[in-house]
């Protein structure tokens, strides 16, 4: 371009000048000693060609966007500059995309890279990560005008005193090039696919040689190859936050009321590219204190692997609804797993807690398994069943029910917390046992944990599930084995009331004596006799009856002069929710109240 053309972009980085705003780990300039210049003669048109091209196996090595600018950064000092820095504009970062800058004063732009040789350490550099920002020191330089404006370049040949001001944003900035020796300028737009990314630029000072066009003519080869790797992260790096973020919100925001458990969950996306999509856990109340846990992983990443993750957890929370054996919701999650397009297949783990006998049953498709830990200094990894994956078509699953005593902690995880490249699976199950015993208490226990991951750059997503074995629900759980014979429904009502005097529940007994009363009549008429009586008193008040029969009941509209079939219409209107749900045995019915503050 021509000899206005001139400008300086470095300064914002090599002079600390303007005003910036520190992120955390930040990082200051590179230094490097080394290899001779390019040639400048045209006989070395070769040489000339041959470092551009390698280019291609030196920048872009990962897709990592300041990687990515680093490696550029470097790749030129300094056989081509002595100094350079890379510039992100904040536009761009947050998915504002533009041929050009065409907004009012000087833009926001992130210090992405830096790099310098050991002579020009004084220039004390903007630290990476940090975003320059106007302050009232700073004016528009050469870089705003042509490079980010217009997209052109901007080349200073030999820097007279006038022109230090024209390319470094305060005069602290411009008087700390002249000392240093700086002598000529060259910075150059970074354009992809239509797109003005930000900007390179590099100085020379001292013994080197001016920039000249033909210098010129290079970088801007340069700029625009790097420019597309760079392009490629920032794209990459914006479907990552979108599946991140999506990921997040298929995942269960808030815990529900686990009677006789406290959990600790965590997840953690991966750090490597395309890690990141199908791993979910989930945790469900299910009637009489009950808790369903449950994680998985889906086969696949990207966003196809995070929509398919967010399907079958939603039918896995509709199955546990209805039913209460793990094996039976894993076989019917397998059948909806192959009926989705995409044919993927997933791991799951599928638990079920009881705080009457503080069991736990589990059913896995595929999954890695449970770690128990005993409280005692003991760990094991449960022997469970493993069945197909889901999608894979191999049914059925079989269950393993363990009891676990109180102050136990069982750890559900997904293979991202072991994974590696290196051992197998034996060998890193060995691992996180070791540091499962080593761990502190519950939410420590599973931050301390995620924390001692393999990797430091995750190659999987993390999804992990601590339960500890707590006696919370001692006191808040009742449960009768109901008589075969007799007056049932009478001993039930007495049951019921006797236990809400004792909880100071005294204005719930009419409404729970109905209610107790219609389950037992419906257990007696269609489930082959009653079964056990529960009463749970938690944020609500659930009662529970079950019985051996398999057909779950259903309101049915009653005529006038129809006898029977008005008990679960009563029960509708009188309580705030009601249900009924498959067992191992059978079914249980159940109704909740709401407790009055």
């Amino acid at each position: 371009m021509n000899g206005g053309s001139r400008r300086r972009r470095l300064t914002s980085r090599l002079s600390a000048g303007g005003a910036a705003a520190q992120s955390p780990g930040a990082r200051g300039l590179r230094y490097r000693r080394g290899r001779g210049r390019l040639p400048s003669d045209q006989s070395t048109t070769r040489s000339r060609l041959a470092w551009l091209n390698s280019a291609s196996t030196r920048i872009g090595t990962t897709l990592d966007l300041e990687r990515t600018a680093q490696e550029l950064a470097e790749f030129t000092v300094p056989r081509f500059a002595d100094a350079a820095a890379v510039d992100v504009l904040e536009g761009v970062l947050r998915g504002e995309e533009g041929a050009r800058w065409t907004g009012d004063g000087i833009p926001a732009s992130r210090a992405m890279a830096v790099c310098a040789i050991d002579e020009l350490a004084s220039l004390e550099p903007t630290p990476v990560g940090v975003t320059v920002l106007r302050s009232e020191r700073s004016h528009e330089t050469l870089l705003h005008r042509y490079c980010l404006r217009q997209g052109k370049p901007v080349l200073v040949g030999r820097m007279g005193e006038e022109d230090f001001l024209r390319v470094a944003p305060t005069a602290s900035a411009a008087e700390k090039m002249r000392r240093t020796g700086v002598h000529s300028y060259l910075a150059v737009p970074l354009i992809a696919r239509g797109v003005l990314l930000g900007t390179a630029d590099f100085v020379r000072a001292g013994g080197s040689r001016p920039f000249s066009t033909t210098d010129l003519a290079l970088a801007e080869q340069l700029a625009s190859r790097a420019a597309v790797f760079m392009d490629n992260a920032r794209l990459y790096g914006r479907e990552r936050e979108h599946v991140v973020s999506l990921q997040r919100s298929l995942l269960p925001r808030v815990t529900p009321l686990t009677p006789g458990l406290t959990l600790h969950t965590e997840y953690a996306p991966a750090t490597a590219a395309r890690g990141v999509g199908g791993d979910w856990y989930d945790v469900m109340a299910l009637p009489g204190g009950r808790t369903a846990l449950m994680v998985g992983d889906v086969m696949g990443h990207g966003l196809p692997a995070a929509v398919t993750m967010g399907r079958l957890r939603a039918v896995g929370r509709t199955l546990m609804t209805l039913d209460t054996a793990p094996e039976r919701v894993l076989a019917r999650l397998d059948l909806a797993t192959r009926d989705l397009e995409d044919e993927q297949v997933a791991t799951c783990l599928c638990a079920v807690h009881d705080p009457a006998d503080g069991s736990v049953t589990f059913a896995s498709a595929g999954h890695l398994p449970p770690l128990l830990l005993d409280g005692l200094g003991g760990a094991e990894y449960l022997d469970v069943p493993t069945g197909a994956p889901l999608g894979a078509g191999v049914i059925p699953y079989d269950p393993l029910r363990v009891s676990v005593a109180e102050g136990s902690r069982l750890v559900l995880f997904t293979d991202g917390l072991v994974k590696n490249r290196t051992d197998d699976v034996d060998v890193q199950l060995a691992r996180l046992r070791t540091k499962a015993l080593a761990a502190g208490p519950g939410a420590q226990a599973a931050a301390g944990l995620l924390a001692e991951a393999p990797n430091a750059a995750r190659i999987d997503e993390v999804v992990l599930l601590v339960a500890e074995r707590t006696a919370e629900a001692a006191d808040d759980l009742r449960v009768w084995r109901l008589p075969r014979e007799g007056n049932v429904a009478s001993a039930a009502r007495r049951l019921v009331s006797g236990q809400l005097a004792e909880w100071g529940l005294a204005d719930l007994v009419d409404v729970s004596e109905l209610v107790v009363s219609e389950l037992v009549g419906n257990a007696q008429r269609y489930g082959n006799g009653p079964g056990e009586l529960r009463m749970l008193r938690g944020e609500r008040l659930t009662i529970e009856v079950s019985d051996t029969g398999p057909d779950l009941p259903q309101i049915q509209h009653a005529d006038v002069s129809d006898e029977g079939g008005r008990g679960l219409q009563l029960i509708n209107m009188l309580c705030r929710r009601w249900g009924s749900c498959r067992t191992v045995t059978g079914k249980v019915v159940w109704a909740e109240q709401n407790i009055a503050p």
